[in-house]
């Protein structure tokens, strides 16, 4: 018998190897000086332990999978009973398992020691860049212990399920599970944003007041992760709009009545469940006051801000790592791209960013570990709104740069750059979008002038470093001082972060990426990533700093730390 022709059309050549089993901790520089100089040096180790497992390519593919396989509602079991159930991929519950036995939930208030808030905010970070779904339950848990450490006993019974880093996803009373998480509903159909148009109405079951259970009747458009265990909520009661504590089940042991009636169909974030829901009498328990609903929420909305800039700044990590990477091993008009001049200025560009974001997000976290100091308290209520707004707004146009880096390969699914990209926009919606980022900080310039004492404090290290730094601090200053024209609140803050991120890198980065950054945000050269000015920026400031361990030299750098 004769052997059969061989018709191979072609060897595969010139494509990168996939970017897995790399250490998402160590292999990120700007990372690493971020939790050391933001104080929680302590952390290394086990943030060192953490980004080992993560950048697995076991754990990535849980990210990927996780993603594809979306969350299913079922409302009713076999019988017609109301069930209210979603189910999840065993990715999802994988991924969700790790993250709460690192403790990203709670840890800040189970450990509350120097440091905590800026080592769980390393965690987000780079849990984000395997898969962000998991963030939004996460991140809602944690922001609603600090409310619940203050209600009422039988609320503050749920602290032990909250701390504990036994994931639990059993559709069960919370009294037999090992763990609990946290949701959150404030938006409805005709208010969006403005949460006092809010329509759904509690009424007291017996008495009123502080603890005191309430029925719950009217709907939510977006219940965000509806699995949670729990929900903090605003309704008007007769006092005005309250927050209440509406749990799964109530304490009988009965399913509460939260009658989800669909999933949302995202653009992306789509292994995290968004659901609509309809309260046909739930029961639920008043948090504060009648009335104070919204400045209990609101102090509930300043930790996930928190982490919408933590998470934006992640993500788009991963999409650099991810240009990069291809860049280091693809190969055109016989060179590697990463050594083409154009490409290290986009490259470079991008890294800026990514340094920059990071900067800023960390030295936020750093604030939050400081709850008894007034000027941090000060700082953040000025600073979180506007980095929000910011941060997260460059994220969609680094995740675009980033994609186009791996040109027609970038647009395909199988490069994870269009899941990163398609995530990117949700953290400008999240917790208030841009406008209502450009109103809140107004109304911290109003309220709260001495804001801007808090802001001159924080940048005054900087000066004198560099007189076009210098001129922008005082403009920024001086704009701050009368932002009355309401239009121009996106700009106001725009300036104000820019300079901040300035400020930091002066105080924090090599002297090159110093240079870049203030030529190209402060200078007429702003625009387009890929628009440095010709200095050594191109050269060295993106690949080499912002993928040190992808450049064979981030375990050294890692031991200086």
């Amino acid at each position: 018998m004769s052997a059969r022709p061989c018709f191979q059309t072609h060897e595969v050549l010139n494509q990168p190897p996939p970017l897995v089993d790399y250490n998402l901790f160590l292999s990120d520089v700007a990372l690493m000086e971020a939790v050391v100089g933001e104080g929680a040096a302590w952390a290394l180790d086990e943030l060192t332990a953490y980004g080992e497992t993560l950048g697995t390519a076991a754990t990535l593919e849980l990210g990927r999978v996780a993603n594809r396989e979306v969350p299913r509602l079922e409302t009713h079991d076999r019988y017609g009973e109301r069930v209210d159930r979603v189910e999840f991929h065993p990715a999802y519950h994988a991924l969700m398992r790790l993250h709460v036995a690192q403790g990203l939930q709670s840890s800040p208030w189970s450990d509350p020691r120097p440091g905590a808030h800026v080592r769980r905010a390393a965690g987000l970070y780079m849990s984000g860049q395997v898969e962000a779904g998991t963030s939004c339950p996460i991140s809602m848990t944690h922001a609603a212990v600090p409310i619940l450490a203050r209600a009422d006993e039988s609320l503050r019974a749920w602290l032990p399920k909250l701390y504990s880093r036994v994931y639990d996803p059993a559709h069960r009373p919370v009294t037999e599970k090992a763990g609990a998480l946290v949701g959150m509903g404030m938006t409805e159909k005709q208010g969006g944003s403005d949460v006092r148009a809010n329509t759904t109405r509690a009424e007291a079951v017996g008495a009123a007041g502080p603890g005191s259970a309430y029925r719950i009747v009217g709907h939510k458009w977006f219940m965000s992760a509806p699995m949670c265990d729990a929900f903090l909520i605003l309704a008007q009661a007769p006092g005005g709009l309250s927050c209440f504590f509406l749990p799964r089940w109530t304490p009988d042991g009965n399913l509460n009545a939260l009658r989800f009636q669909r999933l949302k169909d995202k653009l992306g974030n789509r292994s995290n469940a968004s659901s609509e829901v309809e309260f046909e009498g739930a029961l639920g328990w008043l948090i504060g006051d009648e009335g104070r609903g919204v400045p209990t929420i609101l102090e509930m909305v300043e930790f996930t801000r928190l982490d919408n800039i933590v998470g934006s700044a992640g993500v788009q990590r991963r999409a650099l790592a991810l240009a990069l990477h291809h860049a280091q091993f693809r190969t055109a008009f016989q060179r590697p791209l990463i050594e083409q001049p154009l490409m290290a200025n986009v490259l470079a560009d991008l890294a800026l960013e990514v340094e920059a974001a990071t900067a800023v997000a960390f030295r936020l976290a750093r604030a939050f570990d400081a709850p008894s100091d007034p000027a941090e308290a000060l700082f953040r209520r000025l600073v979180t709104p506007a980095t929000k707004f910011w941060v997260c707004k460059r994220g969609p146009v680094v995740g675009a740069e980033a994609l186009e880096v791996l040109g027609g390969n970038g647009y395909v699914e199988d490069s994870g750059l269009p899941r990163l990209y398609r995530e990117l926009p949700l953290y400008s919606v999240w917790e208030g979008a841009g406008n209502i980022m450009g109103l809140d900080v107004q109304r911290a310039l109003q309220r709260a002038p001495e804001v801007l004492d808090a802001l001159d404090t924080e940048l005054a290290p900087a000066r004198g470093a560099d007189p076009r730094l210098d001129r922008q601090i005082d403009l920024v200053l001086d704009s701050a001082r009368v932002a009355d024209d309401e239009a121009n609140l996106r700009r106001l803050c725009r300036d104000l972060v820019v300079t901040l991120q300035g400020a930091l890198l002066i105080r924090h980065a090599p002297g090159f990426m110093v240079e870049a950054f203030l030529k190209s945000r402060l200078g007429p050269e702003a625009g387009a990533f890929g628009m440095l000015p010709r200095l050594r920026a191109q050269r060295h400031c993106g690949a080499r700093r912002a993928c040190a361990e992808l450049m064979r030299n981030g375990q050294n750098r890692a031991n200086a730390a």
